[in-house]
């Protein structure tokens, strides 16, 4: 397999990926409910302006329109038979836009988790998981993905489903998980534990890291916890625009141009090599995180104190915190029962 990214890494020393893609499709029309991925055949002009924007503002890599590609979620929408053909379309619509930007841009094929729990705690089977991430990955990789970029995933065995699927695919892969609940994903994994998600598979991945999430503070608490665990690997950071905000029925967030450039510069010094935005990300946004990226030289890597300081409150405790409190706790009820 070829890996595109640590060529360019090579070149460049840090990576900008792109920004939202959900976020920017319903200011560019996208109708709560739809699906996002229906839009790579019935109006590819607007995917190719999202991916267009976002290489105009300064992304190294961009992620096709096929987060849900998997049947599990096409099925919601009746289009569960076209899993092939649909995310074939979203990496060809990518390629273009990349093939013509008279740069470098990897192009990443948005692998997003199926929404069904795997046995025992729910009906999907492992196998049945690398099947489906298969098929999907077969698309993106026949129209033109040169990465499969596993994300926002919570469940260590689904990832390690969707990298199998990857690998049997042909295709190199990343993955990222999302540390949502009190510093860990949703089914537990703690930051510093990414890295081991797919060890023993017959191959690596290109990448690891944390994408969405809460606020930027949060993501960024997690990144220097992967970032210590193994300081060698490539750790990829997407983190929200700031914080997501209720206003009446629709979501806001609060991270602005100058919010989301010091996030870059604090997630450099941290270590990560991959840095984007994830929800709430705007073409704005991204063009000031280039811009700031450019211009910055890795400094001390910050301390959670100074992440606060600079771009806010986290809204969850840290998962080093929860576990040495845990560890505690449970310290406690041993010296109550002795």
């Amino acid at each position: 397999m070829t890996n595109p990214i640590d060529a360019l890494l090579a070149e460049k020393g840090v990576l900008l990926a792109d920004g939202a893609t959900g976020t920017n499709l319903f200011a560019m029309g996208l109708e709560a409910g739809e699906a996002p991925e229906l839009l790579n055949e019935t109006a590819p002009d607007t995917i190719t302006s999202l991916h267009q924007n976002f290489v105009d503002a300064g992304a190294d890599i961009i992620l096709t329109n096929s987060f849900g590609g998997t049947r599990h979620r096409l099925k919601l929408h009746h289009a569960q038979d076209r899993v092939h053909a649909l995310n074939k379309r979203a990496a060809e619509i990518a390629r273009a836009v990349a093939d013509k930007a008279g740069r470098k841009v990897i192009v990443a094929g948005s692998v997003g988790p199926t929404g069904e729990l795997l046995v025992p705690l729910g009906a999907m089977t492992y196998d049945e998981a690398v099947e489906a991430f298969a098929e999907q990955i077969e698309g993106l990789k026949a129209g033109g993905a040169e990465v499969a970029w596993i994300e926002t995933m919570s469940a260590p065995d689904e990832i390690r489903a969707a990298a199998e699927a990857a690998i049997r695919v042909g295709l190199p892969y990343t993955y990222t998980g999302s540390f949502d609940t009190a510093g860990r994903t949703m089914m537990g994994l703690l930051p510093k534990d990414i890295h081991g998600v797919a060890d023993g598979l017959p191959q690596a991945p290109l990448g690891v890291g944390a994408n969405c999430g809460v606020g930027a503070s949060d993501i960024l608490a997690s990144l220097l916890d992967m970032t210590e665990a193994k300081p060698e690997a490539t750790v990829i950071v997407k983190g929200n625009c700031g914080i997501p905000e209720f206003r009446g029925a629709e979501i806001h967030y609060s991270g602005t141009p100058e919010l989301m450039a010091d996030y870059v510069r604090l997630a450099v010094d941290a270590g990560a090599k991959i840095v984007g935005g994830c929800c709430g990300t705007s073409f704005a946004h991204l063009a000031a995180m280039r811009k700031a990226l450019d211009a910055h030289t890795r400094s001390n890597r910050p301390t959670v104190e100074k992440i606060v300081e600079r771009i806010g409150p986290m809204r969850n405790k840290q998962a080093t915190v929860n576990t040495a409190e845990t560890s505690e706790a449970r310290r406690e009820r041993r010296r109550s029962r002795a």
